[in-house]
């Protein structure tokens, strides 16, 4: 019929019971706390970044008033040199009225720019010079090889001759240029009889140079002359074997020749057409001598 009264907690229950409580709540409550370590100061960077901003600082200061006085002086200083005036081909000979002197900023100029018109004046272009050219002393040389420079490297076996063109119309009218390749037709005869004919081991000839009555090569004429000022083409040199040589001489006395034009600019088909006419003399000695008297 009665309940039973649940027992109290003892007062040593209820103590532990706190204390626990007690400790529970302090370990909730209370955060582990851990020393850090204090920050320290590293001088040596400052001191490298301080050094480093005052020699950028110093540096500026040597540019600008230092170099770039003496770079404004360099470019302002002014210098006379030798100017080119006038088209010069290659080979050509240098004269006065092709130059011209003119004052110019010396700053960055080449060190061989000729300077003096005396340094230049007869001496021969290396390379083709256009107006306004600088003339420098690797453009130019005194060796006159480098007026007729077809003149000096003839290949093994070849000659080099020359003709007449005896009338404008014998040269395919000055229109004949160096390595063409022309075919050289003989006119000729007995007794006030005259024919043209075909001369087998003159078939297939290259064009060396064409000259007029001054003996200056044709395309060395000054392009800014008038027709009336320029000499028409009076010679034609021809680079050929001994054999041919003989034949054009016998016609240069007895005779005229013209020349055909055959080809122009094709490098291939030139070599074809040479090798074609060598072939002719490959034949035998006997051969050979037919060939250049069977007229």
């Amino acid at each position: 019929m009665f309940r039973k009264r649940a027992d109290k907690p003892s007062s040593e229950n209820r103590n532990t019971v706190k204390v626990q409580r007690t400790k529970d709540d302090t370990l909730k409550s209370e955060p582990i706390k851990k020393a850090l370590p204090k920050p320290k100061l590293n001088l040596n960077r400052f001191k490298n970044r301080t050094t480093i901003g005052i020699a950028c600082i110093i540096l500026a200061f040597l540019i600008v008033f230092g170099l770039s006085p003496l770079i404004n002086k360099a470019a302002k200083a002014q210098t006379v040199i030798v100017r080119v005036e006038k088209d010069i081909e290659a080979g050509q000979r240098v004269t006065a009225d092709k130059i011209e002197k003119v004052t110019v900023g010396g700053y960055n100029l080449p060190g061989n720019v000729a300077k003096r018109a005396e340094d230049v004046v007869g001496k021969y272009a290396i390379a083709g010079l256009k107006p306004g050219d600088y003339i420098l002393s690797s453009k130019i040389s005194s060796d006159p090889f480098f007026n007729n420079p077809y003149l000096y490297n003839l290949p093994e076996g070849k000659v080099a001759i020359s003709v007449s063109l005896k009338s404008l119309a014998s040269g395919l009218s000055g229109k004949l240029q160096n390595g063409d390749i022309v075919s050289l037709i003989a006119i000729g005869g007995n007794n006030g009889k005259k024919e043209a004919v075909r001369l087998p081991e003159l078939e297939y000839v290259e064009v060396l140079a064409v000259t007029t009555k001054k003996g200056s090569d044709s395309n060395q004429q000054n392009q800014g002359e008038s027709t009336e000022d320029q000499d028409i083409p009076a010679t034609v040199i021809l680079s050929v074997n001994p054999i041919q040589a003989l034949k054009l001489a016998e016609y240069e006395e007895n005779g005229k020749l013209h020349a055909t034009l055959v080809s122009r600019g094709n490098e291939e088909k030139k070599q074809m057409l040479l090798a074609a006419q060598e072939s002719i003399f490959s034949q035998s000695p006997e051969g050979k001598e037919g060939t250049a008297s069977g007229e």
